[in-house]
């Protein structure tokens, strides 16, 4: 009975290579990135036909595997169209999950899936139901292609008919910004961006509503698919990814529309209504899609400041999204306020929060403002810009966000690097890297006696 109970788990038997599902998702990405910076190494994938540099080629490939949007060569000039579905391809597999498209294929080969298999798909999407994990994966396929085809047919739309690009090249940008808008990514075959639609509500609407609903989370569209006529049923992670999604939404067009009003390198030249929709775009894209309608160094500072808090925050979990998540945001925002009054538990709605999953998110939030902060100090150290661009672009990169304020491409070997391992660690997560490289579970056998310190 003994040995029954201290049995390890069943994705921990079979090897001591990989002894958490954390690890073999840290190992995946890490193989994605490998073949993707290969693939661009190849002389074919550059329109030069030369082979790309080292450092550009991991740059651009852990970018798109971890659907950050940040470039130190123009996508559509320097990639040539292999490139540029290698790059494609690698936001996809990032966006849905490597160990996601791996259950799939498990279950479309052999029609069957292991405990081990399940256990992994399981801590890719974020499911809690471990028999369910088969239907989840596929849902979040169909969801995600359907999602993509949608706003591929509406980008192509408008693309050939009101600014004339025939068929062939409207359908290919398309497609390939509605699979980057989706996925939070933020590439794109411009070499503006998205500056030259700031006016079009066809196209920035359309590329913002695909951010959002890719940042939302699986869990919560599904949860939103069933009930969405019955907000009292839904679950406290669907409650405060709505509620804080719509309230960050709201907060970042009012600031961006009155911090930009008069400012004539951004919103200035546009009418009011104009003014609001560049507004909501920005607000909607410092969620972690990397999109920009205007230029983002032109951008005055408490415009800056208001981007890194929101690519900080970043969007929904179990989504394409990337930051410390609403939900982690959110539940330490509910711990401040239980503690503010006095009260004993952590309460959300009619359901109480184990205490586990408030040191989940204290972990969380602690590990990415050290990150932060230490990539800021070393970037300041190696490179001549100011804090508010070095800031800025320590935190898209974290947060997997794309937007950049124009220093991307001019800095130094060592500075990409140092970006590449940041995109990589806010990708897959802070808490989940680090729980991927412990070698064992430590499970302590006693308690200690217990002594308050003195706080504040």
């Amino acid at each position: 009975m003994v040995r029954l109970l201290t049995r390890r788990p069943a994705w921990q038997r079979g090897g001591d290579r990989f002894r958490h599902p954390a690890q073999v998702i840290t190992a995946g990405f890490a193989a994605a990135v490998t073949v993707g910076t290969g693939l661009l190494s190849l002389p074919v994938a550059t329109r030069s036909g030369h082979r790309a540099e080292f450092v550009d080629a991991l740059f651009t490939a852990t970018s798109a595997v971890c659907v950050t949007g940040l470039i130190t060569v123009d996508t559509g000039s320097y990639w040539s169209g292999f490139g540029q579905v290698v790059i494609l391809l690698l936001i996809q597999a990032g966006g849905l999950g490597i160990m996601t498209l791996a259950t799939l294929f498990t279950v479309l080969l052999s029609r069957r899936l292991g405990l081990r298999a399940r256990f992994l798909a399981q801590a890719e999407t974020k499911s809690l139901n471990l028999s369910d994990v088969r239907g989840v994966v596929r849902r979040i396929v169909l969801f995600s292609l359907l999602s993509e085809a949608v706003v591929a047919g509406l980008l192509t739309i408008r693309f050939a008919t009101t600014y004339q690009q025939p068929v062939a090249s409207a359908l290919y940008d398309g497609v390939f910004h509605a699979i980057s808008a989706f996925n939070n990514a933020g590439f794109s075959t411009r070499a503006d961006s998205l500056v030259r639609y700031v006016a079009d509500p066809w196209i920035t609407l359309t590329v913002a509503a695909a951010v959002i609903l890719g940042g939302l989370g699986f869990p919560v569209v599904f949860e939103l698919t069933r009930n969405w006529r019955r907000p009292a049923f839904w679950s406290v992670t669907t409650r405060i990814t709505i509620a804080l999604t719509l309230a960050l939404l709201a907060a970042g067009t009012v600031v961006f529309t009155f911090a930009e009003y008069s400012n004539p390198r951004t919103f200035g030249p546009l009418d009011g209504p104009q003014k609001l929709l560049a507004g909501f775009f920005a607000s909607a894209m410092t969620r972690t899609a990397g999109f920009n309608s205007v230029d983002i160094g032109a951008l005055r500072p408490e415009s800056l400041l208001a981007s890194d808090v929101l690519m900080f925050i970043g969007g929904g979990s179990a989504g394409t999204a990337g930051g410390i998540k609403v939900t982690t945001f959110g539940l330490l925002a509910f711990v401040l306020w239980s503690e503010m009054r006095g009260e004993t538990h952590v309460n959300v709605g009619h359901r109480r929060i184990p205490a586990s999953n408030q040191r989940q998110a204290l972990a969380v939030v602690l590990l990415s403002v050290g990150a932060v902060v230490v990539a800021t100090f070393i970037l300041l150290a190696i490179t001549p810009y100011r804090l508010d661009a070095v800031l800025f672009e320590v935190v898209s990169a974290f947060g997997t966000v794309g937007l950049s304020t124009g220093i991307t491409g001019n800095l130094p070997p060592q500075a990409d690097i140092l970006l590449v391992l940041l995109m990589f660690a806010g990708r897959i997560g802070p808490l989940t890297l680090a729980s991927a490289l412990a070698l064992r579970d430590r499970n302590r056998r006693f308690e200690l006696p217990e002594e308050r310190t003195i706080v504040g």
